[in-house]
C-alpha cells in the first residue's frame, strides 16, 4: 500500500465551510491526525482510525504523520479553517525539512480551507476587499518586539489588518498594549470588527472602534479585523451594519 499524507483545512466552523477535496479526503484516509477539537470535529462518516493529542505538539503530530505515511497509511492530518493559516501545514514541512530524507520523497499535499478571516469577512461584508495583511498576537513562538514592529509597519501601510490569537486567559496584556499602539497610530475612530466562533452556534459579530473597543470582549476566539483609513461603515435601518473597505485608495483618485 503507497501511503500519502494530507494536511486538511476543515474550515472555519460550519459543515458547508468542509471543502468537497476535504470531504473526500478525510473519507480516503485511514488514520486521522490533530488536536483534539479538530479530530472530534471531523464527521463519524470518516472511518480512519483517529489520533487526537493536545496543543503545542504539533511538530510532533506531524512526525507522527510522516512515519505512518512512510509505512503505507494514508494519513490525513486536520486543522482549523485553511490548514496554511497558522494551522498545521507549516509544522509539517518543518518537520520534513528537519526530519528524516525520505520523508521529502512522500506523497505529500495541503488541502485548502476556508480560513475565520474569510469566514468573518463574508459574515460583515467586504473589509478585506483592498490590501491587507494577516498577523498572530501570540507571543509563543515569536517575540513581542517583532509584533509590535510588524504592527507598526502594517499601520505606517495603511493595510486592514486580521489579528489571529489575540488573547488567552494567560495571555491579556499583549492585547491592550496592541489596541494602545494601534489607537495611537490609525486613529481612534478607526473601525474595529469582532468576529466571536464564526461559523458556530455561538457566533457573534460586534462592529466598533478602536477608541470603544474593550479588551475583556475578546478571547482565543476570536477574530479582529482593524480597518484601513478608507474602510466604511455602512448603515442599514433595522439591520447589522456593513462594512466594507474600496477597491480604489484616496491616493489614487
Amino acid at each position: 500500500m503507497t501511503g500519502w499524507v494530507r494536511v486538511v483545512g476543515l474550515g472555519a466552523g460550519k459543515d458547508e465551510w468542509l471543502t468537497p477535496e476535504a470531504h473526500r479526503v478525510l473519507h480516503d484516509a485511514t488514520d486521522i491526525i490533530g488536536y483534539f477539537p479538530y479530530v472530534n470535529a471531523v464527521a463519524a462518516t470518516a472511518t480512519a482510525t483517529r489520533h487526537a493529542s493536545d496543543n503545542g505538539v504539533e511538530v510532533d503530530r506531524a512526525a507522527q504523520a510522516l512515519h505512518m505515511a512512510a509505512e503505507g497509511s494514508r494519513v490525513a492530518v486536520v486543522s482549523g479553517g485553511d490548514a496554511g493559516v497558522f494551522g498545521m501545514a507549516s509544522a509539517l514541512f518543518e518537520a520534513v525539512e528537519n526530519g528524516e530524507p525520505a520523508w521529502r520523497e512522500l506523497d505529500i499535499g495541503v488541502i485548502a480551507g476556508v480560513s475565520a478571516m474569510l469566514a468573518a469577512a463574508a459574515r460583515i461584508g467586504a473589509p478585506l476587499g483592498h490590501d491587507f495583511c494577516v498577523m498572530s498576537l501570540s507571543d509563543y513562538l515569536k517575540p513581542w518586539p517583532v509584533i509590535e514592529t510588524r504592527l507598526r509597519k502594517a499601520s505606517e501601510g495603511d493595510f486592514v489588518l486580521a489579528i489571529y490569537n489575540p488573547a488567552s486567559k494567560t495571555r491579556t496584556e499583549q492585547l491592550q498594549s496592541a489596541l494602545e499602539l494601534l489607537r495611537n497610530m490609525r486613529g481612534k475612530d478607526t473601525i474595529v470588527m469582532l468576529a466571536h466562533s464564526i461559523g458556530r452556534a455561538e457566533e457573534r459579530v460586534v462592529i466598533t472602534t478602536l477608541g470603544e473597543c474593550n479588551p475583556a470582549d475578546v478571547t482565543m476566539k476570536t477574530l479582529l479585523i482593524i480597518g484601513s483609513s478608507m474602510t466604511r461603515r455602512i448603515e442599514r435601518a433595522g439591520k447589522d451594519a456593513f462594512v466594507y473597505t474600496p477597491r480604489y485608495y484616496k491616493e489614487a483618485l
